[in-house]
Formats: C-alpha cells, structure tokens, sequence
C-alpha cells in the first residue's frame, strides 16, 4: 500500500506539472492572435475556474466533516493565495509578454531550489542525497538549457524587466508552495486547494476593477473566450488539484524536484505550437533534467519496499 501511495504522487505530480505547463503556450497565443493585456487574461482565465472550485467546496462540505479553521489557518490561506496562484500568476503573465515561453519556463524554474532553501534554513528540513543528486541533475540541464536560449533577441527593451518579473514569480511561487506543504496536512488537500485559489480569485478580480475596464472582455470575441477556457480548465484546475494531492503524498521538496519536467513539456510545445526553436543545447539539457526527474520517481518506488 505505502508503495501505491508513493508512486501515485509521483504520478499525480507529474501529469500536473506537464498540464500546467501548456499555460505559457495558451498565453503566448493569445497575446500573439487577440493583443490582449494580462491582467484581463489571467482574470477571465480565474473566472472559467471559479465555478469549478465552487463545486468543489460545496462536494467536500457535503460529503465530508471538517474541523473550524483557526484564525491562524485562515490568515495562513490569505497570504498563500496572495502569493500563490495570484502575485505569481499576475508577474508570469505580465512576464510573458517579453520573454519567449521556453525561457520564462526556465527562469521559473529556478523555484525549486528556493524550495529547499526555504525548508532547510527556515524549517530545518534535511536535504537527502537522492534530492541533492536530483537537483544537480535539473539545474545543471536547466543551466545548460538556458545558455542555449541566449541567442534570443535581447534587443526588447523590456526583455530584461519581463525576466526580472518571472524571477520574482519563481520565489513566491516557492513560498506558496512551503506554506501549502505545510497547511495541507492539517486541512486537507481539496480543501486547501479550493479555498487558496478562491482568495486568488477574488483578489485578480479586485485588481481588474481598479485598473481596467470591463469593456476590455469585448476584444477578441469567441477567441478570447477559447483561451480562457483552456487556461482555466486545462492549466490551472486540474493541475492545481494534482499538485495538491501529490503533495501530501510526497511533500513539497519531491513535487519541486519532480515538477521539473515542466520546462522540458514547455519548451517542446513552444517549438511545435509557437514555432519556437530548439537549441542544440536545449536538447542537452532537457537529458539532464529528464534523469533527474526519473531519479526521484525511481527512489519514490525504491524507499517504498
């Protein structure tokens, strides 16, 4: 049984990590056919998501027993779904807009290593060796990957300010990730998940209101409606909930190290759907962060027996 567990969050990790990363591919396509700003994207893409969560918190009341939050808990949910899938979401998208979507899949992945710090100097959480190994393996393919990107035109004036949002991203998505690998065994998974993206939630639709226009969800018609649907189906709640369950089965740190595969889904989209090019070093690279991928899926099994 613990070997069904321990495999199954890895599995539940890794589809989510390759569902979430055809968001970077939906985004650039709509800024590329519609010029949609994006902030009115990630607020439609909230929307389309919302009824689903809704539905979700109604199903687990319902049909489950839950204890009252604390007012810890509660602030504790706040401040997640601030930094989660609401700054984070807000500084990739606006990132998107000046970096290319293999190279903001690159530099967001720097997250996990601002997960394992976190944890082992706030939390003193041990790093193992197999982590340790695993991480060596992604960010050296990440690094590798990374020079082969290099020859990307740089002459954008805001090439260097769409990277820098996309580094931010990176360390606040790794905070969320912590605090939820912290919350969700005392809450439950479904219900974390549920109430940080519903707090996200309101928090973009109160950031569109003060700074855009609802005449803006007139521009791009049906298409603009197309996109959104997929952003807020295919890459935001089924992932956010695979994310989640894979946590509690395996903790953050793994579904940090695990979820790397997302770079390699990105940057393989990128060249079939957005004509993207892939680098000779690229291709080196993604080697390196498949084995370091596959190393953890292999002790998950390994630690289990």
């Amino acid at each position: 049984m613990k070997d069904k567990i321990n495999i199954t969050g890895f599995l539940l990790t890794f589809t989510g990590a390759v569902l979430f990363s055809t968001k970077a591919i939906i985004v650039k396509s709509a800024f590329a056919d519609i010029h949609i700003d994006a902030l009115t994207l990630l607020m439609l893409r909230m929307l389309c998501a919302l009824p689903f969560y809704i539905a979700s918190l109604f199903f687990t009341h319902q049909n489950q027993q839950h204890a009252t939050l604390t007012k810890k808990q509660w602030l504790q949910l706040v401040l997640l779904g601030l930094f989660g899938y609401y700054l984070s979401s807000w500084l990739d998208f606006e990132g998107l807009q000046y970096v290319s979507a293999g190279l903001e899949r690159l530099i967001l992945f720097l997250y996990p290593t601002f997960v394992v710090l976190i944890n082992t100097f706030f939390f003193r959480q041990k790093i193992t060796a197999t982590q340790k190994t695993a991480l060596a393996l992604t960010y050296l393919g990440i690094g590798i990957a990374y020079f082969g990107e290099l020859s990307a035109d740089t002459s954008n004036p805001n090439f260097f300010w769409g990277s820098l949002l996309i580094f931010i991203c990176a360390i606040t998505y790794a905070v969320y990730l912590v605090g939820s690998g912290k919350l969700i065994p005392s809450i439950g998974a479904s219900r974390f998940t549920v109430y940080s993206m519903l707090i996200a939630t309101v928090c973009v639709f109160i950031h569109f209101a003060f700074k855009n226009s609802w005449a803006s969800l007139q521009q791009g018609g049906s298409r603009l409606w197309g996109y959104s649907i997929l952003l807020g189906i295919i890459a935001t709640v089924i992932p956010s909930f695979l994310f989640s369950a894979g946590m509690k089965r395996i903790g953050s740190n793994n579904v940090a190290i695990i979820s790397s595969i997302g770079p390699v889904s990105t940057i393989v989209q990128a060249h079939f759907v957005l004509g993207e090019k892939i680098f000779g070093l690229q291709i080196s690279g993604t080697i390196l962060v498949i084995a370091g991928v596959l190393l953890i899926g292999w002790r998950a099994r390994e630690t289990a027996v």
